[in-house]
């Protein structure tokens, strides 16, 4: 196989795999995963390859899209989702390997702003945003589907802080898309998760959501009832301690030893 065939192989877009089926050959697996894991599980699956020989397809999205492309048929051997609701949605279809499906990571959720940002504020009823923006725009993944959005409005909401800020609310296909905007300085603010900040050098945190303000953050992976032994063999890569103290290192709370 060419270097460049197997370039677009590892880094294809869910609508390629959608619109080509059987592009991935047997040997090699392919993972759906949220856009939040990039550059971790980037890493985790460059471990893999160079270990088991096997090449890894992965495609990023919000999780609420790759659940309903999975749901229509798309060829995934592995989702790891940032939401068990999501998960859950691909569950109750009966496309997931028995037995396979377990919690494996954890995350928190921050405010941040373009880099160096403000002072650092805290976060309760009285923190005014409003102002914070400046007239800007609040960067956040789509709220009513993508995990990280609906977080975020969770967390709002909980400080009574929605309705102020809702109409200038920037909603984007995935929590990836909103740290481009503040990294960018299109928008003053932004809300995505802890490890998203981490990777981004042109962002600064401001705060950190308490836990009690939002769901749990949780993301489940699970194999899909089609898939084979490499995508088993992957599975049990990403439990391992190497791909344990990836994630650790680029800020995840590994749940799965």
């Amino acid at each position: 196989m060419s270097a460049l065939l197997a370039r677009l192989r590892r880094f294809c877009p869910v609508a390629l795999i959608c619109l080509s089926p059987g592009f991935a050959a047997a040997e090699a697996v392919t993972v759906f995963a949220a856009a939040s894991l990039k550059t971790a599980l980037d890493a985790v699956a460059d471990g893999f390859e160079a270990g088991a020989g096997a090449e890894v397809t992965l495609s990023y999205a919000g999780s609420s899209a790759l659940a309903r492309q999975i749901v229509r048929g798309a060829p995934a051997d592995i989702f790891l989702s940032a939401s068990p609701d999501w998960m859950d949605r691909v569950a109750a279809e009966g496309l997931l390997e028995p037995g396979s499906r377990r919690d494996l990571l954890g995350n928190r959720l921050v405010l941040i702003a373009p880099a160096p940002g403000p002072r650092p504020v805290s976060l309760d009823t009285e923190t005014d945003l409003t102002a914070l923006l400046g007239g800007g725009r609040l960067a956040m993944a789509l709220v009513e589907a993508v995990p990280a959005g609906i977080y975020g409005r969770q967390a709002l909401t909980h400080f009574r802080l929605w309705d102020a800020v809702a109409g200038q609310v920037a909603q984007t296909d995935n929590v990836r898309a909103a740290l481009a905007l503040v990294a960018r300085g299109e928008a003053s603010l932004g809300i995505v998760y802890a490890t998203d900040a981490r990777a981004e050098p042109r962002v600064a945190v401001l705060a950190a959501f308490p836990e009690e303000s939002h769901g749990p953050i949780l993301y489940p992976v699970a194999r899909l009832a089609r898939s084979g032994p490499e995508a088993a063999a992957f599975l049990a890569h990403l439990t391992s301690p190497e791909a344990a103290a990836i994630f650790t290192a680029h800020g995840f709370i590994v749940l799965v030893e």
